[in-house]
């Protein structure tokens, strides 16, 4: 089946994207999926110990949220790193892009400047700056990168980070694991459940547009993880997996190692190490390292919303999409979740 990019789209009305989270963050609404049945139930997130898998293994994703936007001229200009090259130069997206040409330099604030040095697909600017980019000279001009979609708002920035996440350099948080609280962490904890952490530094890979219409063509940018030797150990001894996000699930799958097709998952093996992975998950990827999804609702059109139709069938996907706008559920990054099971 040759699938176009205008099957993973869909209307969304306005209201439902969330602008600001719940509160207590686990009192978002929880939409359950079991893919056997088929069954849709409507349940809150502050219930997740009691819809587990008694022997399912959570892995989280503990990244951390980097202040990477930064904002000149009262937000009129903007220069949103993605990766430090060296000391003094930077790869960043940029705002007017007109005014970032290649050899030019520009005049960020007093005393800071940055020239162009290349650019590359998706308007991606390297840039060479006056100052390293860790000097205190830029703190006072860097910013939670909060997505285009929800109003900027300062306050929101320690909202936008998981109780969990330890390690930065994403981009983007792993917004799955927005709706945790220190007490459903021990009631999941208590009730047998076993937690594991691994890292992925959330980038354009995973919020890239897709801009072609055979998404085949689309090219996932690499993103950078991080999987433990003991916490692959536990995983490959683990009878059930649940992935908290569409990072999680990215790791794991780019680094299990399935002996032959037909084995049982208690004969998985997980790579160990830090590395990269550009995995690009669509409709008829078979899932060999996770069972269960836990993840909010994505955009149309994205490669989120791609992955969760290879888990779950593009047109069930569709249907828990169209369940979920009827019932009101919030999306996006602030907005509600779902469980697939």
């Amino acid at each position: 089946m040759s699938l176009g990019l205008h099957d993973f789209d869909f209307e969304l009305p306005e209201r439902l994207i969330a602008q600001y989270p719940v509160h207590p963050r686990d009192h978002a609404k929880l939409l359950v999926y079991d893919r056997v049945t088929q069954s849709i139930q409507d349940c809150f997130f502050y219930e997740l110990d009691n819809l587990l898998n008694p022997d399912t293994t959570l892995v989280l994703n503990n990244t951390r949220v980097e202040k990477c936007r930064l904002l000149f001229e009262d937000g009129k200009m903007e220069v949103f790193v993605l990766e430090t090259i060296d000391p003094y130069c930077v790869q960043a997206l940029v705002r007017p892009g007109k005014k970032f040409k290649v050899g030019k330099t520009i005049s960020l604030a007093p005393s800071l400047r940055a020239q162009v040095l290349s650019i590359s697909e998706g308007g991606l600017r390297t840039l060479r700056l006056s100052h390293t980019y860790d000097d205190p000279i830029f703190e006072s001009f860097k910013h939670t990168p909060l997505p285009p979609y929800i109003v900027q708002n300062e306050a929101l920035s320690e909202e936008y980070q998981t109780i969990y996440a330890k390690y930065g350099g994403s981009k983007a948080a792993p917004t799955a694991g927005l709706h945790f609280t220190p007490d459903l962490m021990q009631r999941i904890a208590k009730s047998g459940v076993a937690i594991e952490e691994l890292t992925l530094h959330v980038g354009m890979g995973t919020f890239a547009p897709v801009k072609t219409e055979r998404i085949q063509e689309h090219i996932m940018h690499e993103e950078n993880y991080l999987l433990t030797e003991k916490v692959a150990s536990r995983l490959a001894k683990s009878r059930h997996i649940t992935a908290v996000g569409t990072t999680s699930v990215r790791v794991l799958e780019s680094v299990v190692a399935i002996n032959s097709v037909n084995v049982s998952h208690a004969f998985r093996k997980f790579n160990t190490g830090s590395g990269s992975t550009d995995i690009f998950i669509t409709p008829g990827y078979r899932y060999q390292a996770v069972d269960a999804l836990i993840t909010n609702f994505h955009l149309p059109k994205s490669t989120l919303l791609m992955l969760v139709a290879a888990f779950v069938g593009l047109e069930e996907m569709h249907r828990i999409y169209a369940h979920a706008i009827a019932s009101e559920y919030r999306f996006y990054s602030f907005g509600d979740a779902m469980l697939l099971r």
